[in-house]
Parts: C-alpha cells; structure tokens; sequence
C-alpha cells in the first residue's frame, strides 16, 4: 500500500509517462540495473539476475551433482521490484505499471536499464549482445558477432566463442566480460591476455602462435645466438623443429639457445626430432 500511495503521487505530479523513471537505477544488481527480479524455473528460487543465480547455484558451497545454470529462455516468471508482483514476463508491471527495463527483449527475458551499453538481440546467436548492432556483423562460420573492423580481416575459426576461456576456463559465448580475437582466429577474455602478458606469455594458449609483433624479440636472439658458442658436440648436430607461427617444419642446425625458422624467421618453434628438449622458454628470457 506505501508503494501505492507513492506510486500514486508520483504519476499525479509528474504524469503517466514518468513511470519510465521510476526507481531509475535504485534497483538490480552487481550484473545489471533493472527494475524486476526473476524467479529461476529450474529451482523455483528468486534472484536479481541469472548470473546470481548461477554464481550462487555453482559455488564451492554447493554438493557438485547439484550445481547448475539457470536456463535463460525458460524463464516464464518475474518479480516487480516496486510492488512485488509476480507475473508473466514483460516489460511493463501489470500492477503499478513501472518500466522494469528501459532495455527489454522477450526473445531472452531480459531486462536492463543501462541502454548506454547499446544492447540489442542477435537472432543467429540467440541472445543478447552490446554495442550497437550498427557495430557488429555476424560471421556464421565462427558462429558469433564480431567489431564491423574485423569483417574483413579476422581468421575464421568454427563456433570460436562456444568454448571456455583457455585461461579462467569461464564460456566465453555468452560472457558479459571483454573479449579479445587473437590474430590465429582464437578467443580470449581481454583481461586473461593482460594478465599473460604480465607472465611475458605472448603466444596463444590453443595454438601457441604469436598474437602481437615479436620482431624486436628475435632480433635480440639473433644477437644471442651469434654471441653464444656452440660446444664443440653440437656444432655439426642438426635437428628438426615446426615453427608455431607458420606450421613449416624444418632442418636446422642445434642451438643451445634457440631455434630459427627458415621460412617466416621466427623463434616461436619447438623440436620435433634430434635434440635434448626444446628452448622456447629463453624467449621469456629475453622477453624479460
């Protein structure tokens, strides 16, 4: 009844139309802002968001045969945040009619406030995305939107995004956190490719190509391996290596210090056939 009255004396001075606004940004969550909760269908609980749901439904405190996500498109129900009525999902409550999301898709039953992220609904990827949909082109072979920058000039690689993250093992399809395209094609969360480049890891963790400009790195090997002598048992051993970079497999003198692709120059490579053990842990070395 407060929320009523309160109601009530908001749309006699402000009108009809100002329902849209309220309890603007005073609800939601740590995910998203919005004005509704949702009652999960697979366990019949109430959480502010599925990513609450699944946080709390796959936390170590959870039994193992127990833990689960919730699934999206199932939702049938929400709760108004105002008023507390439950009801069939939709944008508007049937109760006291507050908006319960400026941004609203019923494809995905999803609910936000924050239109500043430029949400808009993929219907080849199934869910929701960010960033304006004027940004982003659907490439059907990697099975995922991608930046409009990238049409023409990204790696295909087939469902990129439909695995977890290489690094915090986290699904990168449907995160809501940043995501960097690797030169190779493969996806990672930006913040993982920070934190490798932290540990001097500058290779892709699928494919271990390099994913930026090592050029100055192997000129500091060439150096190296110019100024290192070579003992005399290994002066005349020769080894095969495959480059990481360009797949080429190759014969070429053993080095104690590293290996240098004869095609494309590189030192990303490892032995395949005559040596002790590989040396691609020197390029952190120099890296450093």
């Amino acid at each position: 009844m407060i929320v009523e009255s309160g109601m009530e004396a908001w749309i006699s001075t402000n009108g009809e139309k100002s329902l849209i606004d309220l309890g603007y940004g005073s609800f939601g969550c740590s995910h998203y802002r919005r004005r509704c909760k949702i009652r999960a269908p697979c366990c019949n609980e109430i959480f502010d968001c599925r990513h609450c749901h699944n946080e709390a439904k796959n936390s170590l405190d959870v039994d193992p045969r127990l833990r689960h996500d919730i699934p999206r498109h199932d939702i049938e129900k929400v709760i108004c945040s105002l008023c507390d009525t439950e009801q069939d999902v939709q944008q508007h409550c049937i109760q006291c009619g507050v908006c319960m999301g400026k941004y609203f898709c019923s494809k995905c039953k999803f609910f936000d406030d924050d239109v500043s992220k430029k949400q808009y609904h993929c219907n080849e990827c199934g869910i929701c995305r960010v960033g304006g949909e004027e940004n982003f082109f659907h490439c059907k072979k990697c099975g995922c939107c991608y930046s409009k920058l990238m049409e023409n000039s990204h790696s295909c690689v087939e469902k990129a995004m439909h695995h977890n993250c290489p690094v915090c093992f986290e699904f990168l399809f449907d995160t809501i956190s940043d995501i960097s395209v690797l030169p190779c094609g493969h996806t990672i969360h930006l913040e993982c490719v920070k934190e490798m480049e932290q540990r001097l890891q500058y290779t892709c963790p699928v494919c271990s190509k390099s994913y930026c400009d090592m050029s100055s790195v192997w000129e500091k090997l060439d150096h190296e391996v110019a100024s290192t002598p070579i003992p005399q048992m290994y002066q005349h051993k020769m080894v095969w290596i495959l480059c990481n970079d360009c797949s080429e497999i190759s014969e070429v003198n053993y080095h104690i210090v590293a290996h240098k692709c004869v095609k494309c120059k590189s030192y990303n490579t490892r032995l395949t056939q005559g040596g002790p053990s590989s040396c691609s842990p020197r390029i952190a070395q120099i890296v450093r």
